[in-house]
Parts: C-alpha cells; sequence; structure tokens
C-alpha cells in the first residue's frame, strides 16, 4: 500500500543511565491495569464508557422485505449471491456460521448501495485460510449487526472493506481475531457502535492509497486487545500497530468511543492528518500512548477520560535507562497551522482529565526530521504547505518561506482546562512516571539541515506559542524543557523564562 511504517523520533537515551534503580519501579513490565467502567473520582468528564463487545445489539430475526437470504449451510453462499445479484441489494445472513470458499483470495466483493445485515447469531468465519471478508471499490455499502472473525489478512491490510472504498457503513458489527487489519477506511466511512477486538496489527488502519480520506466518522465503538500479533517486537521500529491508526486523514471525528487494552497505542494519527476531533472517550489500559498525534495538523481534543495508559511501554523505557519522557499523550511534530483549512488553527487539548497514567503530555520535535531530510521516516511525504519535497533542499530550505514550511511544527498547542492526577502508589513507581514536556533534540543532520544546534528546542519551547495553563495538578508533577536532563519543579515551571501554567493549581500530596 505504499505505506512508509515508523516509529517514535525519539533520542537514544545514554547507556550510563540503564539503572532500573533509578526507576523505583516495582511491578512487572508486562503487567496491565483492569480495565473498569466505574465513574473516577477525581472529577472526570461524564463520559459513558461504550461497552459494545459484551452484549452486541441483534440484528433482525426475519429477512427484511425484498432481502436475498443467504444460507449458512452453503460454503460460499455469500459471495455468490452477491455476485449474481445487481447492485444496491439487501443481503440477510441466517443465524449460524457461514462460509466462503476454502481459497485464500476468496471474498465477497461488494456492489454499490449493498446492505449484509447479519440475523442473531449470524458469523462470516475465514477459517484461517481466507484473507479478505468484504473487498471491492464500490462505494455507499453497508454491513450491520454481523460478526467477522478468523481472517488472515497481511500486515498493513485489512479484512472489511479491504480496498479502501468510499462512504462505507459499519455498525453494530462485531470484527475479531483476524489477522492485520480488523478493517480498513475509505472516504466519508462511518464505524458506529462496534467491537473491533483482539485483531492481529489494527482494530482499523484508517489509510487510503492516494491519501483521499475525508469526513471519517467511527462514534462509539469499543476498540480492545488489537495488535495480537505484537508487531513492534517483531519488527522494531515499524511504527505499525493500536487500536486505529490513522493516515493523512483530512477530517475525521472520533467520539464516545471505548479504546483499551490494546498493545501499543490507542489511537495513533500518523503523517498529514488535519481537523480531528476526537472528544467524549475513554482511552484507557493501555500498553502503550492512550493517543499520539504525529506530524499533523489541527485537532480539538476534549471531553476525554484518559487512565492507566501507557505502564507497559513507560516503564519499559524507563527499566532500560531512557530519560525521555515517553508520553501519555504524545504531540510529536504536530500543531495548528492557519493555513490549512480546519475547524481550528491549533491544537485545543481541554477539558480533559488524565489519571494514574505513565507521564501526562509531551510535546516534541525533532530537529533532524523535515521534509527531505533522511531522518523523516515518513520519507515519501512533505508538508502541506509544500508539495514538493525536492524544493526543500540548499540553497532555498536556508530562507523564508521554506525554511518554515518544509518542517512539521509543534506550535499553537493550548493545554487548558484538564485535570492530571497521578497516585504513584497506584502507577507503582517514584520516577519518570510523573512528567509533562516541552522538548527537542539538539539538531545534528543531515550536513546541510539549516536547523542544527539548539534552534529547534529554543523554538517548541519559547516561541511557537505552546501554552499551559488554567490546569488542575493533583499529585507529585515534574516538567521537562528543551531537553531530557532539564527537569523542573511546578514553581520553576510557572516561572521565567518558561511562565507556563499561569493560572494552574498544584496540590503535591493529593494524587491519591
Amino acid at each position: 500500500m505504499g505505506i512508509k511504517r515508523r516509529h517514535w523520533a525519539w533520542p537514544t537515551a545514554p547507556l550510563a543511565l540503564a539503572l532500573l534503580a533509578a526507576t523505583g519501579c516495582t511491578s512487572t513490565p508486562d503487567a496491565r491495569a483492569e480495565p473498569t467502567d466505574a465513574p473516577s473520582a477525581t472529577g472526570a468528564p461524564s463520559t459513558s464508557v461504550a461497552r459494545v463487545c459484551a452484549k452486541p445489539p441483534a440484528g433482525p430475526a426475519k429477512a427484511p422485505a425484498g432481502a436475498v437470504t443467504v444460507d449458512p449451510g452453503v460454503i460460499g453462499d455469500l459471495a455468490e449471491k452477491t455476485k449474481s445479484s445487481p447492485p444496491g441489494t439487501t443481503f440477510w445472513l441466517r443465524p449460524g456460521k457461514h462460509r466462503l470458499e476454502p481459497d485464500r483470495y476468496a471474498q465477497v466483493i461488494a456492489k454499490k448501495g449493498n446492505r449484509y445485515l447479519g440475523a442473531p447469531g449470524a458469523v462470516l468465519d475465514g477459517g484461517k485460510k481466507n484473507a479478505y471478508a468484504f473487498s471491492g471499490t464500490a462505494r455507499d455499502v453497508t454491513i450491520r449487526y454481523l460478526t467477522v472473525q478468523r481472517f488472515v489478512a497481511p500486515t498493513d491490510e485489512g479484512v472489511v472493506n479491504h480496498d479502501m472504498a468510499d462512504g462505507w457503513v459499519i455498525e453494530h458489527a462485531t470484527i475479531q481475531d483476524n489477522g492485520g487489519a480488523g478493517l480498513m477506511a475509505g472516504a466519508r466511512q462511518q464505524v458506529r457502535a462496534n467491537c473491533l477486538r483482539d485483531n492481529g496489527q489494527y482494530g482499523m488502519n484508517a489509510y487510503k492509497t492516494g491519501n483521499s480520506i475525508r469526513d471519517l466518522v467511527v462514534e462509539g465503538n469499543e476498540i480492545v486487545g488489537n495488535n495480537t500479533g505484537d508487531w513492534e517486537r517483531r519488527k522494531p521500529g515499524c511504527g505499525c500497530t493500536g487500536g486505529i491508526k490513522f493516515w493523512a486523514v483530512n477530517g475525521a471525528d472520533i467520539r464516545g468511543n471505548w479504546v483499551h487494552d490494546n498493545r501499543g497505542a490507542g489511537l495513533w494519527a500518523d503523517t498529514n492528518n488535519n481537523d480531528f476531533r476526537i472528544e467524549n472517550n475513554v482511552l484507557e489500559a493501555n500498553d502503550g500512548a492512550a493517543l499520539i498525534y504525529e506530524i499533523s495538523y489541527n485537532a480539538v481534543i476534549r471531553n476525554n477520560t484518559i487512565r492507566r495508559n501507557n505502564w507497559v511501554e513507560g516503564r519499559r523505557s524507563a527499566d532500560r535507562g531512557d530519560n525521555f519522557p515517553f508520553a501519555t499523550v504524545y504531540l510529536s511534530e504536530a500543531g495548528g497551522e492557519p493555513r490549512v483549512r480546519a475547524r481550528t488553527d491549533k491544537i485545543d487539548v481541554y477539558r480533559n482529565v488524565l489519571e494514574n497514567n505513565w507521564n501526562g503530555i509531551t510535546l516534541w520535535e525533532n530537529a533532524d526530521r523535515f521534509c527531505n531530510s533522511p531522518a523523516n521516516t515518513s520519507s515519501g511525504d512533505c508538508t502541506l504547505l509544500v508539495k514538493d519535497k525536492d524544493r526543500c533542499a540548499q540553497p532555498a530550505i536556508a530562507t523564508a518561506p521554506l525554511h518554515a514550511d518544509c518542517r512539521w511544527k509543534t506550535q499553537r498547542v493550548d493545554i487548558h482546562g484538564n485535570r492530571f492526577v497521578l497516585d504513584k502508589s497506584v502507577v507503582e513507581c517514584t520516577a519518570k512516571c510523573d512528567r509533562m514536556a516541552v522538548l527537542s533534540n539538539y539538531g545534528t543532520y543531515p550536513d546541510w539541515s539549516p536547523y542544527k544546534g539548539k534552534r529547534v528546542a529554543e523554538a517548541i519551547t519559547r516561541k511557537q506559542h505552546n501554552r499551559w495553563h488554567d490546569n488542575v495538578y493533583l499529585g507529585s508533577w515534574t516538567f521537562v524543557v528543551q531537553d531530557p536532563s532539564q527537569v523542573l519543579d511546578s514553581g520553576q515551571w510557572q516561572s521565567p523564562p518558561y511562565k507556563q501554567d499561569t493560572g494552574s493549581t498544584f496540590a503535591p500530596g493529593t494524587g491519591g
């Protein structure tokens, strides 16, 4: 599919810091918190939990008028009847286990406007033989009340909407125990009230060839246990895991989902995403970050409950001596840009509750990562301000406007009205789990880079309009500025030259 997979653009920690005792951590590296939908005692937003997987709603017990009935006793019946029926046909799958022909590439090639409705107990089972369930480029296909399971899509490919067609609606479905991604995405896709569970790589891979996904809705889903294949360990640095991965999506509403217990990140937007609203979600007990918004633009992140995330990956990094502030909400080379059309011109982070996560919010910029740099792991992509990456070269990159426009900037980030709660006895650590951060590395590469030295670190910290203010902190917190070695207390953080968290309150002894 042409995706240039990547992992975190983070500096390597000095080996001399690799001391377990320095972390103060006491539990096992892979310890998980038990998920819960109980309300928080710390004033979390009134966000209901999308508990879908335990009891999915049942589909119609009888075939709708005019629907084609699909028989689970006939192998390949669904694919054959789809092939022989006109576009716009409604199919009703009887209760039972439906199978395709036992060929790896047997699949249902949907036609425009088709509707697939599952009766109570209807399951489309790939038997660990078929790669894909629903495919084809037809628009406006609907799938409801159907369980799709045990397909074996390859890495980076998906089982449902394999060909990334536009306008699909997937509702009240259970998509589970598949290889690759449970589903792919196209423009105007609506993914509502589904259970996306225990898929090998992603619950959903929101990538489309040509980068043309627009107006994506992901609402009221339970997204749990994905990346069963543990791909980050199998392919170190692939950056190819999580509950959902978004790539070059222009306009997305991600609301009311329960994203929990995924191996890796919960939600990860990577490379030229824009105009996201991420609101009223519960992001909980994911091994890695709850949310990564990376080399992307313009987002509103509000009214989310974010708790007990990053315990596994954060602890693992601390145990190996890495002093980078691995974050629960990680904004990497991502910022507001008024020249890119969206519903906001900043990254606005407000009215969220972050409770007992491993670290809080990190704002990061890799000084060596810019368009046309060998350090840009999204190597085929340039910023949304420069269409031709070859323009980002000397001598033009050294002067305006390319000097500014050839790099993705963490800028115009407004973090306010949030509640940050940390009880270290719950997280079971004494250090390296208590950090907010705004920082960069020392620019060194490539040799023609115009961003060498501390320029980017100075810019992200003081010049790019990144602000914390009017927040509430419960428990002991520290603050990292410019580089990982500079760790401040709240008084230093609020004082010149940083002047962060004006109007905020701190109660160090009340994290519990």
